[in-house]
């Protein structure tokens, strides 16, 4: 039964992985990453760290795609997309090369740091929730405040950017619709 359920929500992960990264709609590919985040948290679960798998859920499917979304959905992307052209063919071939170069990388090092021997499960002591907090709030107190503050410092950026007029394009024809001041 639980390789079954791994079997469902790895492959649900994979295929909505893939619909964040190929699918031009942006609304759509945030919500595909909120699957795929849903489904890592799932797995976490499966792999015996409970507090990570909803602490996955929670943090990043929760609050950060939700701010994706809402920054995306309030620069109105639609508007971009139909202005810029895409990419010609040699784009597409130079990303794929970086694609294949950046997982043949992920996996020496991955190669390299197990020694090609599987590795089982976290010792509980390294798992440890009061260890983890400790560590979170003790030393990294700092680094996580400031992570906030970027964060909203980036949403009012946003915004700002969203409420800047369009500037005119073309010729003829008054672009201020309330008339010049």
């Amino acid at each position: 039964m639980e390789l079954a359920i791994f079997a469902i929500f790895a492959a649900l992960a994979l295929v909505s992985a893939l619909v964040v990264v190929l699918h031009r709609d942006p609304v759509k590919s945030t919500l595909s990453l909120v699957v795929t985040l849903f489904a890592t948290g799932v797995l976490f679960i499966l792999l015996g760290a409970p507090f990570i798998g909803v602490l996955q859920v929670l943090v990043y499917t929760g609050a950060i795609v939700v701010l994706f979304l809402f920054v995306v959905m309030l620069l109105n992307l639609q508007r971009e997309a139909r202005r810029s052209e895409p990419g010609g063919r040699g784009q597409k071939v130079f990303a794929g090369l970086g694609a294949a170069a950046f997982l043949a990388f992920t996996a020496i090092a991955l190669w390299r740091a197990t020694g090609g021997a599987q590795t089982g499960p976290l010792a509980p002591d390294l798992v440890d929730l009061q260890s983890f907090a400790i560590e979170l709030f003790g030393g990294y107190l700092l680094t996580f405040e400031v992570v906030g503050v970027l964060l909203l410092v980036a949403v009012i950026a946003a915004y700002i950017v969203a409420k800047r007029p369009e500037p005119a394009s073309g010729s003829g024809g008054d672009s201020n619709p309330e008339g010049s001041r």
